[in-house]
């Protein structure tokens, strides 16, 4: 066994307390493209605010348009060796949290119960009624949308519909970003997996576990701001490495 890969493996063994914490990364390897590279979503088109979402009828309609695109992504996707490996930990008992930055719901897919998974991003494979919460199933929604373009309202309050993601200026799930601080306070060993950590207040959770007795473990293809203060650091690719380190193919 490579000898990095055996002191990842050693790290994982000795913990009794583990934090997942994932990023797009662990999910471009299942064919899901990131937001914020040169090549991603955000390359091709401007995200829509929320308070233009809410204001706008023509803004919502767009923002439906972009779902069904992203969505051909996201329907062909399904868990690979991160996620698997991942849930493979949970089930063992050694992690009880996944903090995602992902909206992708392939944790979920993977295997992981929800009470076990922080989506602080929302999940983009539902929707909802922003007024009373009512959950929607998407598939109606996009049928509907599909013939003419209009627009889902609530029929338990008539209020507006969206995907369960959090837009930018949306504000932060609270329940989700208290459990989150809670994982991460309480951990010995929090593993980055595939997140640049630039995004705040999510990327404040690593720091957070480490001025707490965590170790940090990060492994990123690309570098991050965040690698100095980490324990242990690889940019190698997340099923690969963490596959052989938890015995999953």
């Amino acid at each position: 066994m490579d000898r990095k890969i055996e002191a990842l493996k050693n790290l994982l063994d000795a913990s009794g307390q583990l934090v997942v914490f994932t990023g797009a990364g662990i999910s471009t390897e299942s064919g899901i493209p990131d937001f914020r590279s040169p090549q991603g979503i955000w390359s091709k088109m401007q995200p829509i605010q929320f308070q233009d979402f809410l204001a706008s009828e023509e803004m919502r309609r767009e923002s439906w348009r972009r779902k069904t695109i992203i969505d051909r992504d996201i329907d062909r996707a399904s868990p690979n060796r991160g996620h698997r490996a991942v849930s493979a930990l949970v089930a063992s008992g050694k992690c009880h949290t996944v903090i995602t930055q992902n909206i992708d719901g392939l944790h979920q897919a993977s295997g992981i119960p929800e009470e076990n998974i922080v989506e602080l991003h929302g999940n983009g494979t539902y929707a909802a009624c922003l007024d009373c919460g009512t959950r929607y199933e998407l598939a109606p929604i996009l049928d509907a949308f599909k013939v003419d373009e209009s627009l889902p309202i609530c029929t338990r309050c008539n209020g507006i519909i969206k995907t369960a993601t959090i837009s930018f200026g949306q504000a932060m799930p609270e329940d989700a970003m208290a459990r989150a601080a809670r994982a991460a306070q309480c951990c010995d060993l929090f593993m980055v997996l595939g997140s640049s950590l630039v995004v705040y207040p999510a990327a404040g959770f690593p720091d957070l576990a480490r001025r707490n007795g965590a170790s940090l473990v990060i492994i990123n293809r690309e570098p991050t701001e965040q690698d100095d203060g980490a324990d242990f650091v690889l940019h190698e690719e997340i099923g690969a490495t963490l596959g052989l380190a938890t015995g999953v193919a």
